[in-house]
């Protein structure tokens, strides 16, 4: 039976108005022919999603044998489909462009590695910081600030994570150095990452190679640039001791470190003159600037050793000067000292930038090294007759003894100088050249005892000073540490006496603070005192002697 055209599209129907252009193509034609056309059609689509469908078998890895079972299992499925009239209930598209999804894919996996090291990038992150956290309270070390740097093991450290110059390392275990200091462990990493920080740790704890240190790494060479580093002192002896120091571990390089005496501060032109460490104390560095041959613009380091004393009302304005000088953008400050007010910390933030803040110990404490007593002496003869019969008891030299002043130093020393304990005095009426004799005899042990007043109390490194004496009773908290911060130096046991009379009374209780907080024992009675407001103790004194009045 002939069939027409129309059978080819039984069940579907047209509308013809929309495909009238279609409809007339195709007017006139014969019916087989109009059927080997649509068939032809038909077998193209079929060639081409077969050829697809081959490359994608082929792209995924499959054998073309492979790919011949699943088309021929494919097509069964289709009959069967046709058969039943019924289509499937979802169509998966395939990619034409195998190798952009291959792209795709790879991209997927690189963003999920990135993202798994992320992850473990920040687990390990804080796994440091819980270590870095457990290490600082094994050494009693506080910080305050972000992104602080992990604290130093050893100094083996400084090779693997700073790339310290061999040199550096040498000349530390020439001078006997084997682990970093509490303060060394953590200023050191701080200042070497570009970080302004003030410290403060006890005395005899050494801070000094604590900044020294950094300020050599990070010069790594001398240059003709000018002076590169400037580290400022309260005294002259000081200054002169952080010179001796930072040449020892400078020892091997050719690095100008020079100190600023008076000569050089009234005659030195540094345009002539190679520096790169300037070492000075702030009234010297002031003049030598106001003269015109000192240009302080290519400054890297400026360190305030002592700082709370160079913040002192006297200070000031001289150290002010000096910081407006160093005008380099990408200087470091820091601050170093045994005790930190609160308001020097105050004025510190106020010319740093993002500053970490460590402290060693309890903020504003003695060293625990250090065995701390009172002894009450009633009156000013009673201080002498004290003093000689601890002498005459055990004298253990080298000895330090605190007055109030110069000139109280002078009487103490009239007194004392015929005596067999060789006895020297240094106070701020001597020439410069005397001062440094006086030091230098006390320190290779000519002198057994050394009338001082607070001249010498800041920083000063006497190796082996085996006591302390407080003869006047100290003006303030912080000169009481530093003071006794003679003896127990470098791990080493000391031993500090105060003496008191009744006009000292009033202020026990802040000294008693101080002892107890280092580990030290005071009477009941001095604890439950008032605790006053601390103010400079400076009492009007009687003279020193044991002359009866005539």
């Amino acid at each position: 039976m002939e069939k027409d055209a129309s059978f080819l599209f039984g069940g579907i129907s047209f509308n013809r108005r929309k495909f009238a252009s279609d409809f007339d193509r195709f007017k006139g034609k014969n019916a087989d022919d109009l059927a080997e056309k649509l068939l032809l059609i038909e077998k193209e689509h079929e060639t081409i999603d077969n050829s697809l469908e081959k490359l994608e078998f082929i792209e995924n890895g499959k054998s073309e044998m492979e790919y011949e079972r699943n088309a021929s299992v494919g097509k069964k499925r289709k009959r069967k489909r046709k058969e039943k009239g019924t289509v499937s209930d979802s169509v998966e598209g395939f990619a034409v462009f195998k190798s952009s999804k291959l792209k795709k894919e790879v991209a997927n996996e690189e963003n999920n590695q990135s993202v798994n090291e992320l992850v473990e990038g920040k687990k390990e992150y804080y796994r440091q910081l819980e270590r870095d956290i457990v290490f600082r309270k094994m050494h009693n070390i506080h910080v305050s600030g972000s992104n602080i740097p992990s604290p130093l093991h050893s100094f083996e450290e400084l090779r693997s994570r700073y790339k310290c110059r061999s040199y550096l390392l040498r000349n530390l275990a020439e001078l006997g150095f084997k682990e970093p200091t509490p303060i060394q462990r953590q200023a050191i990493p701080v200042l070497l990452s570009g970080r302004e920080c003030f410290a403060s740790a006890p005395t005899g704890s050494g801070k000094t190679f604590a900044f020294v240190f950094p300020i050599l790494m990070k010069l790594k060479n001398t240059t003709k640039d000018g002076v590169r580093a400037v580290i400022l002192s309260p005294t002259r002896e000081l200054a002169s001791q952080t010179t001796r120091e930072c040449r020892k571990l400078a020892k091997g390089k050719k690095f100008y470190i020079r100190l600023m005496t008076k000569q050089l501060a009234k005659s030195g032109d540094f345009s002539k003159l190679r520096c790169d460490v300037l070492i000075s104390t702030p009234l010297r560095l002031k003049f030598a600037i106001r003269k015109g041959k000192l240009d302080l613009s290519r400054v890297e380091f400026l360190v305030l050793d002592e700082s709370d004393k160079l913040f002192e009302p006297g200070m000031l304005e001289q150290v002010d000067f000096v910081v407006k000088a160093c005008t380099n953008p990408s200087i470091l400050r820091s601050l170093f000292s045994a005790t930190l007010p609160d308001i020097v910390e105050d004025r510190a933030r106020t010319i740093m930038h993002d500053a970490v803040r460590v402290i060693i110990g309890r903020k504003n404490s003695a060293s625990e090294t250090i065995k701390q007593k009172l002894v009450y002496v009633g009156s000013e003869e009673g201080k002498l007759l004290a003093l000689r019969q601890s002498f005459a008891e055990s004298l253990n030299p080298p000895v330090l003894v605190f007055v109030q002043n110069k000139e109280r130093a002078k009487e103490l020393y009239d007194e004392l100088k015929l005596e067999d304990i060789r006895p020297d005095v240094i106070h701020s009426d001597l020439s410069q050249i005397q001062r440094e004799n006086a030091v230098d005899n006390f320190r290779a042990g000519k002198t057994w005892v050394l009338i001082a007043t607070d001249v010498v109390a800041r920083g000063m490194d006497f190796k082996g000073v085996n006591c302390v004496i407080n003869y006047d009773f100290p003006d303030s908290a912080a000169a009481y540490i530093h003071r006794i911060g003679r003896s127990g130096r470098a791990g080493r046991i000391g031993e500090a006496t105060t003496f008191y009379t009744e006009a000292d009374i009033p202020f026990l209780r802040n000294i008693a603070n101080v002892i107890t907080s280092s580990g030290g024992e005071v009477p009941e009675w001095i604890k439950s005192l008032t605790k006053k407001k601390w103010r400079k103790h400076r009492p009007r004194r009687d003279t020193i002697s044991t002359q009866p009045d005539i």
